[in-house]
């Protein structure tokens, strides 16, 4: 009973985590502003790249990843501490995980309107599966130096994560891993049904780390 009380305040408290508004409070405190109002009104890291520069963008992505990750992290400290097995932990990490994500989306704090859930998703997969997330990001970064998409390189690293869990490339994986990662594929495919529709209309903006030259 102490055990599952104590599993549903970690949950809420990764939820409430998840839902601290990272891009928006940034804006307000360092920009006076409120980041959903300019650009594409996302309020995310790479909206934030966007509008206040790579120093404002990196700090946003990186917090917003660490809550994905610190969530993430707590269910290895109920197994390391001797409360759950392996098997419990796995899955106390996906539900400790998406709850931050879940924040991140819907936040508390923030009218639950809030941004896209890649970053929060990345810091996630990397504690639950390092090398695989790392493969993930290395497509990212391919596809987004290629097409210059933020959205495309999201769609293709998040499906590139539970393709090699499914192709057992680092061996064998438990199979709730497998299936939430293909959940976070659609998830990352819902979040930007526009950001797809734009691509396809070619009105989607590009984003470049190195500026173009005039």
């Amino acid at each position: 009973m102490a055990l599952i009380l104590l599993i549903l305040l970690i949950s809420i408290y990764c939820y409430l985590l998840g839902s601290i508004p990272t891009a928006v409070w940034y804006g307000r405190r360092f920009y006076g502003v409120d980041i959903r109002t300019l650009g594409s009104g996302n309020a995310g890291a790479t909206n934030t790249f966007r509008v206040f520069g790579k120093k404002a963008g990196s700090i946003v992505l990186l917090i917003d990843a660490w809550k994905g990750h610190f969530a993430t992290a707590q269910a290895v400290i109920l197994y390391k501490i001797g409360l759950v097995n392996l098997e419990t932990c796995i899955t106390l990490q996906v539900i400790f995980g998406f709850l931050a994500v879940l924040g991140h989306l819907l936040p508390a704090f923030n009218h639950f309107k809030g941004g896209k859930g890649v970053a929060t998703l990345l810091g996630m997969v990397i504690c639950l599966h390092p090398l695989a997330a790392f493969l993930s990001i290395l497509f990212f970064v391919i596809t987004f130096v290629i097409f210059h998409f933020v959205s495309l390189a999201s769609i293709v690293g998040s499906f590139t994560f539970p393709i090699l869990l499914l192709f057992e490339t680092f061996g064998k994986e438990y199979p709730l891993m497998i299936i939430f990662g293909f959940f976070v594929t659609s998830l990352v495919l819902f979040t930007h049904r526009k950001n797809i529709s734009r691509i396809l209309k070619g009105t989607e903006n590009r984003m470049y780390f190195i500026p173009k030259k005039r």
